[in-house]
């Protein structure tokens, strides 16, 4: 499939996706067994279907992919460089004439593909998978997916009807021990028992099922007279569904809009200041968040490159906390200049071309300065603390050892 491209492209291609890859599988599974545990505890209580906690986390990979994409390109590229270096083939590239303005022509057209794939995701697929996802938050909440009513508990129904069900069998078609208490607006109090029963469907009436109970008692209670007992074989119970709200329009939330959306808002003088502020604040966040992806591979060779002899891996660490770090305070300056406080423009695109500034010197310094390194003085200070902690354990392992030879 890449036989057009030359070996040594080839080759970075392979070093840099098998990575990749395997961080957008890791970062994408922690978010969504994280999230999912979250949603199973919700819809447990919630009584719903299991079925739309699958539904749910689905509707919520765009938002994930974004936040793992920038993540996997830039460690795919740092390990790829790392290993490079590590096993000295780029001193034999640099001996030939490849300098890293050669090696990254792949990893910067996997940037270029991976820019348009996250512009799709955060401005179209996200705002409305977003969406979705609350929407499905909402009908779970309020019983529009089917939410079952809680064996041994009482259930409240219509304000008028508390129901309790002590077994269910059958995944809800066979009910035991049922109890149930009307009232009506007269006053009078209906308190019916019954061995078995089981919901059916009405026809004419979506908005009324009908609890068919089998061999029971009812007490009626009109509150002057003597209580009334009646048994039955057979009683059919008509139960009114609580009536559901439509869910909200998509818009409530910035994040909901999509591109022409935010671009409408943001800029229209028949809008709110407040609502103008928010959409443009969204629309910067965004684009910024996608534009720091065409640095990355700078980012990735500056932190991936150890010093000579050296295997330190400071670099990895370091490029997950500034990444992470960064986005962080990306949020912190949308929700500053969502409020007004601060121009979006000041607020965002600051501290882009501070941390924009802050790679290109690191690049400069391993690509062009001889013997450079960006984070030299961290490497020798953590070498250093990683051999006082290496001491520390043996030292400790030694004792361990002679007194159980004692």
């Amino acid at each position: 499939m890449l036989k057009f491209l030359p070996s040594i492209d080839r080759y970075i291609f392979r070093l840099v996706t098998v990575p990749m890859l395997a961080v957008f599988a890791i970062a994408a599974s922690l978010l969504v067994l994280d999230k999912m545990l979250r949603l199973f505890d919700f819809v447990a209580v919630e009584g719903g279907p299991v079925g739309v906690v699958f539904k749910m986390l689905i509707a919520l990979v765009p938002e994930y992919a974004s936040l793992a994409i920038p993540l996997g390109l830039l460690l795919g590229i740092l390990l790829a460089f790392r290993k490079l270096a590590t096993t000295s083939e780029l001193d034999v590239f640099h001996a030939v004439g490849l300098g890293y303005g050669r090696l990254l022509r792949v990893p910067f057209a996997i940037t270029a593909v991976l820019m348009m794939v996250n512009v799709a995701l955060v401005f179209f697929i996200q705002p409305v998978s977003r969406y979705y996802y609350e929407q499905m938050e909402y009908e779970l909440r309020s019983g529009a997916l089917g939410a079952s009513i809680k064996v041994g508990e009482f259930t409240t129904l219509a304000d008028r009807m508390a129901l309790r069900i002590e077994e269910s069998e059958d995944d809800g078609r066979r009910l035991k021990g049922i109890f149930a208490r009307v009232a009506n607006d007269r006053g009078q109090v209906l308190s019916i028992s019954a061995k078995e029963g089981a919901f059916l469907a009405t026809a004419d009436s979506p908005d009324t099922i009908i609890l068919r109970l089998t061999d029971g008692t009812i007490v009626q209670d009109t509150g002057s007279q003597t209580p009334r007992v009646l048994t039955f074989t057979r009683h059919d119970l008509p139960i009114d569904l609580p009536a559901v709200e439509e869910f909200r329009a998509r818009g409530d939330a910035e994040r909901e809009y999509i591109l022409p959306e935010l671009l409408r808002i943001g800029w229209s003088d028949e809008r709110p200041e407040a609502q103008r502020d928010a959409s443009q604040a969204s629309f910067n966040f965004r684009l910024v968040e996608v534009v720091m992806m065409a640095l990355m591979p700078l980012l990735a060779v500056a932190l991936g490159v150890p010093p000579k002899r050296s295997s330190s891996a400071l670099g990895v660490f370091l490029s997950i906390v500034m990444v992470v770090a960064y986005h962080k305070v990306n949020q912190y300056g949308e929700d500053v200049a969502a409020l007004g406080r601060v121009d979006p423009i000041l607020a965002l695109w600051g501290p882009f071309f501070l941390f924009a500034a802050l790679i290109v010197w690191m690049y400069w310094r391993v690509a062009y300065v001889p013997g450079g390194q960006a984070i030299g003085a961290l490497e020798i200070w953590f070498d250093k603390l990683a051999k006082r902690v290496g001491r520390v354990f043996r030292r400790r392992r030694l004792k361990i050892d002679l007194a159980a030879a004692e």
